[in-house]
């Protein structure tokens, strides 16, 4: 019997979690519940920077050393003129064991993940898709197993969504190296970062805009280089977030990633497509437990003599996020099948994922807190704090706006 059209024989859909999977996640959880859970609330007043317990998490389930050898095969590969693959390309492995803990935490603590995320899959996925060997064993190794936290600078006060037009970070050329000037805003892990991957201009007379962007490393302590205290914000209290000031910082040769193959603009652009595809796992998180706390609320809240789940508007609420649940996680479950498959998604492809799964977390968490009435609105119940961390998805990463721009230009370019 052929093959339905779009497939081959032997192909595979992924409908379900494995049972291995399922294991994994479980693990997951466990640890979650042992760890992270009871220290909800000093990681949500900012008490608790989120890294302890992001490397106790890497020791504890053996990813520090996987990451390890992952990157020392990765290097003999290279050296032996195999290809190493390019940033941000999915590269098989357990995809699980990279989704998982990502849906896991983010029933907890969102802002966990996007300090995680930063760190690894930007600043760490930065320097090994486009530094040296040299540069890789120097900085990315460190971040890759989490000894050190990255982060990746490219926003700026005055650039917001044209993060490259707007862009006022300097390289002023000075010997055989440069001076980098300017600031950074909102940047993740900025306060206690040991390692930046920096995005400024070429300062070299032409336009502003026609300038080349060129990407540095950047290591703490630096001469010029000033990092602020955590900035106070709406959601994502576990996830620090920061601004970065350069006064006249001097970078030698050794610190500029990818000399003379590609631009930092293209280095860029391949980040946003891992970062926005991976807010969809973080999107099915926050859904997954808004809709089991409202499920739980629902048959143990009473009304006029009966549960409030017999209401029709209440059921409606559940029926919705229920829809939004499935919705995102087969988004979830087309991307794993994508990285076995060592696909990466296109631009709009990423851009569309982040664009309906960060709109369907923050309407979940936002119906939870309404069905949950004056107590969703309280911390306790904890819908409250979910609600506020779902909103930043719809803005970092890019906003709603700016994917729906993407997605339309590539449908229109073709």
């Amino acid at each position: 019997m052929d093959a339905p059209p779009g497939e081959s024989e032997g192909d595979t859909r992924m409908i379900e979690w494995s049972d291995e999977d399922l294991m994994i996640r479980d693990a997951v959880r466990d640890w979650i519940e042992a760890e992270v859970r009871p220290q909800a609330d000093r990681l949500e007043s900012g008490e608790l920077p989120p890294y302890d317990l992001i490397r106790s998490l890497y020791k504890t389930f053996g990813m520090d050393e996987l990451a390890r050898s992952s990157f020392q095969a990765r290097l003999e590969r290279e050296e032996a003129g195999e290809s190493g693959g390019e940033q941000g390309s999915g590269g098989g492995g357990n995809a699980a064991m990279t989704m998982l803990p990502v849906i896991e935490l983010c029933k907890v603590a969102p802002g966990m993940v996007s300090a995680m995320g930063v760190s690894l899959g930007l600043a760490a996925g930065t320097i090994a898709g486009r530094g040296s060997a040299e540069q890789k064993c120097r900085w990315a190794l460190d971040l890759l197993t989490f000894d050190k936290i990255g982060a990746w600078a490219i926003t700026e006060p005055n650039s917001g969504s044209d993060a490259f037009g707007g862009m006022q970070a300097t390289a002023r050329p000075s010997g055989d190296g440069w001076i980098l000037n300017g600031s950074k805003t909102f940047i993740t892990n900025g306060p206690y970062a040991d390692t930046i991957v920096f995005y400024c201009k070429l300062d070299d007379g032409r336009e502003a805009r026609d300038r080349e962007i060129l990407t540095f490393v950047l290591d703490r302590g630096m001469p010029g280089l000033e990092q602020s205290k955590p900035l106070r914000k709406m959601g994502l209290h576990s996830s620090p977030t920061g601004e970065l000031f350069l006064n006249d910082v001097q970078v030698g040769p050794d610190r500029l990633l990818n000399s003379g193959s590609g631009s930092g603009k293209e280095s860029a652009k391949a980040n946003f497509v891992t970062e926005r595809a991976g807010v969809a796992a973080m999107s099915l998180g926050v859904i997954e437990e808004c809709l089991k706390l409202s499920v739980d609320y629902a048959k143990k809240r009473e009304l006029w003599g009966q549960r409030i789940g017999d209401f029709q508007l209440i059921q409606l609420k559940l029926a919705k996020m229920e829809v939004a649940r499935l919705n995102v996680q087969n988004l979830v479950f087309r991307h794993i099948e994508m990285q076995r498959a060592g696909r990466t998604p296109t631009l709009a492809e990423a851009s569309a994922m982040k664009l309906y799964s960060a709109q369907a977390a923050s309407e979940v968490a936002m119906e939870a807190v309404q069905l949950f009435g004056g107590n969703g609105y309280m911390s306790e119940y904890r819908v409250e704090q979910l609600a506020r961390d779902a909103k930043s998805f719809q803005i970092y990463a890019g906003t709603d706006e700016i994917q729906v721009t993407h997605i339309a230009r590539d449908l229109l370019d073709r």
